[in-house]
C-alpha cells in the first residue's frame, strides 16, 4: 500500500522516510525518560522540479485545507514492513530548504500528532 493522504495518494513517493525522535521531556521519580504522548512523520524529496513542485504544492492546499487529517503510514515499531492508518494527523506545510538552478532541493513534508500503538 502506498502512502497516502485522507486516501489519496501523494503526487510523488518521498525519497527518504523516517519516524522521528522523540524529545524527552522530563524524567519520572523512578528515572525513566518521559516523552511526549504523540510522534512526528517526515517525509523527504532530494530533487523537484518546478512543475513537481507546483503539482504538489496545489495537492497539498487542497488536502492541507481540511484541517487534520488521515495518514496512511509505514505501521510504527512494527515487526513486518505494513501500512497503517493513523488519524488526527496535522500536516505541515511543504518546505523547499534550498533551491539549485531550476530545481527544488531538500524538500520536506512534516506530518504531526501521530497517535501510535506503541510506546
Amino acid at each position: 500500500m502506498p502512502y497516502q493522504i485522507n486516501g489519496t495518494g501523494i503526487p510523488l513517493d518521498p525519497e527518504e522516510a523516517r519516524w522521528m525522535p522523540q524529545t524527552v521531556l522530563g524524567v519520572d521519580g523512578n528515572g525513566r525518560a518521559i516523552y511526549p504522548p504523540t510522534r512526528e512523520f517526515e517525509m523527504r524529496w532530494g530533487l523537484m522540479s518546478n512543475s513537481q513542485y507546483w503539482q504538489f504544492q496545489s495537492w497539498w492546499q487542497s488536502i492541507g485545507a481540511t484541517g487534520t487529517v488521515s495518514a496512511d503510514l509505514p505501521k510504527y515499531a512494527s515487526a513486518a514492513y505494513e501500512f497503517q492508518m493513523y488519524t488526527g494527523v496535522v500536516m505541515r506545510q511543504l518546505e523547499a530548504r534550498q533551491f539549485f538552478t531550476q530545481y527544488y532541493t531538500d524538500v520536506v513534508l512534516l506530518l504531526t500528532n501521530i497517535t501510535t500503538d506503541a510506546i
